[in-house]
């Protein structure tokens, strides 16, 4: 099949790019490839194996129809107005269009110095490259909302953060990259008719089933604050910070974009700080429904000209009970609760109590727990303890609910075990992946790529098991 990219972006709305071409690396060379996504997309494997340097993974070709670009767009960073941002290291090579009519953005990550680039050098390292590959992947076989890694370019080119790596390039596939900072740029700029542009372009092209609507816009608007709860939602759900949660890294479309110093729980702490960075907390994974809603109040305000503040806070109002909904249904899932009762709350309130006075492991203890037999007092959960009286108590609390559904074992662990995960990206192991792949050998990053792809499946290894204490002192920063 010949791939097709169409230029939306660029014909209908002028004015909200720059036209430039990728500048590649020195010595570029394709490092990884998401072969599954690849072949979903339609595209020839023999693209992959390029005759000399990287082709179009590296920025040194392009395929026929592409046109590059790089987005602007503006943001609020950790709660303070940052001005014109847009896209400083990456260029949307193309919009591909599917058989099936969906279309796809192609964006290359590090591709050179764009006029959006600020102090920045334009550049990503293999460090970084490498984490967003294997986060959005294992969150998109998780079940999340996210985007998309197809390629890893490394080279010989040097870029300097706290110190000297390789650079790299990424391309980042997703259904949009439009940020709330998109809506941001031209409210602040004074050119409220460009905002009702861009909202006209997102619901033609995306929400098309409301155009024929006369209350499209706040019908549009309510869509994207339930995609934005259902996703913080799911977060929570399975110990996910993202730990830069600017308004310029927030997806209109409910993706989960921009990884950097994401990390998932290893010891249940509700005020984990993934970010180093983030030196008053703002990011920390018990804050992020907060932000999240700071945030839509952001885009609200950037709808305001053509929208009423009633209609506005009425949608905003609404954020709250989806979120709640969302994650009440997912944590029933992951107690293994069919029905909802009035005492659920308390039990995984208790639980959550439990955990953080223990610094229990969150992802092993819904795992362990997902192997609950209902007429046995004994779980090797329970060894996971050291205040066994009190994890006893919980526990039988815990059983005489589960008498009260009339589910056999076998069927509730079928569901606890479809959403509480045996797997998730610890950093140490992306860190071990790094390390190796930074000595030229893939063969670590290519295993961990397929263990995030079965994180429901059980497995007795070091993917699965609590990390090492010096994979616990691990900080990430921004730079990554």
């Amino acid at each position: 099949m010949a791939l097709s990219f169409i230029t939306r972006w660029r014909d209908e709305l002028p004015g909200f790019y720059t036209s430039l071409s990728p500048t590649p690396l020195s010595h570029a060379r394709l490092l990884w490839h998401n072969a599954a996504l690849a072949e979903t997309m339609g595209i020839d494997p023999v693209l992959f194996a390029p005759e000399e340097g990287a082709g179009v993974w590296g920025g040194e070709t392009l395929l026929p129809g592409m046109s590059p670009l790089s987005q602007v767009y503006s943001g609020h960073q950790f709660g303070v107005w940052a001005g014109q941002l847009g896209d400083g290291r990456g260029i949307l090579l193309g919009e591909q269009r599917l058989p099936d009519g969906a279309t796809l953005d192609w964006h290359l990550k590090g591709a050179g110095l764009t006029p959006y680039s600020r102090m920045g050098d334009g550049r990503a390292v293999l460090r970084s490259t490498i984490r967003e590959s294997l986060a959005s992947e294992a969150m998109h076989y998780l079940g999340i909302a996210t985007t998309r890694a197809l390629s890893i370019v490394t080279s010989d080119t040097p870029v300097y953060r706290e110190s000297v790596e390789q650079g790299a390039m990424m391309m980042r596939i997703a259904q949009s990259h439009i940020r709330f900072g998109h809506f941001e740029h031209f409210y602040y700029r004074r050119e409220p008719e460009k905002v009702r542009q861009l909202t006209d372009f997102v619901i033609r092209h995306y929400w098309p089933h409301l155009l024929d609507e006369n209350d499209k816009y706040d019908v549009w608007f309510r869509d994207v604050i339930a995609r934005t709860a259902a996703l913080i939602a799911r977060w929570q759900a399975v110990g996910f910070a993202h730990g830069v949660m600017n308004t310029d890294n927030m997806s209109i479309l409910g993706l989960t974009i921009d990884y950097g110093p994401f990390g998932f729980l290893d010891d249940y702490q509700p005020g984990f700080i993934c970010n180093h960075s983030d030196y008053q907390g703002r990011y920390s994974f018990d804050n992020q429904p907060t932000i999240a809603l700071w945030n839509l109040q952001r885009l609200a305000q950037t709808l305001s000209p053509f929208m009423s503040a009633d209609v506005l806070n009425a949608a905003l109002d609404s954020y709250q009970p989806v979120l709640l909904s969302e994650y009440g249904i997912v944590m029933r899932q992951k107690l293994g609760f069919f029905s909802q009762q009035k005492d659920d709350n308390v039990l995984l309130s208790d639980l959550f109590a439990l955990m953080e006075r223990e610094g229990s492991d969150y992802t092993r203890t819904f795992r362990m727990l997902s192997h609950t037999e209902q007429m046995s007092a004994g779980s090797a959960l329970r060894d996971e303890f050291i205040d066994r009286e009190a994890f006893d108590s919980w526990f039988s609390r815990y059983r005489a609910r589960l008498a009260q559904e009339h589910i056999s074992d076998a069927q509730r662990q079928q569901l606890m075990q479809s959403v509480n995960p045996a797997v998730v990206l610890r950093n140490w192991l992306a860190q071990r992946a790094i390390e190796q792949a930074e000595q030229g050998s893939t063969e670590e990053l290519e295993r961990l790529h397929a263990v995030l792809r079965e994180p429901y499946a059980d497995r007795n290894d070091d993917y699965s098991r609590r990390p090492p204490n010096w994979g616990k002192r691990l900080e990430v920063s921004c730079s990554s």
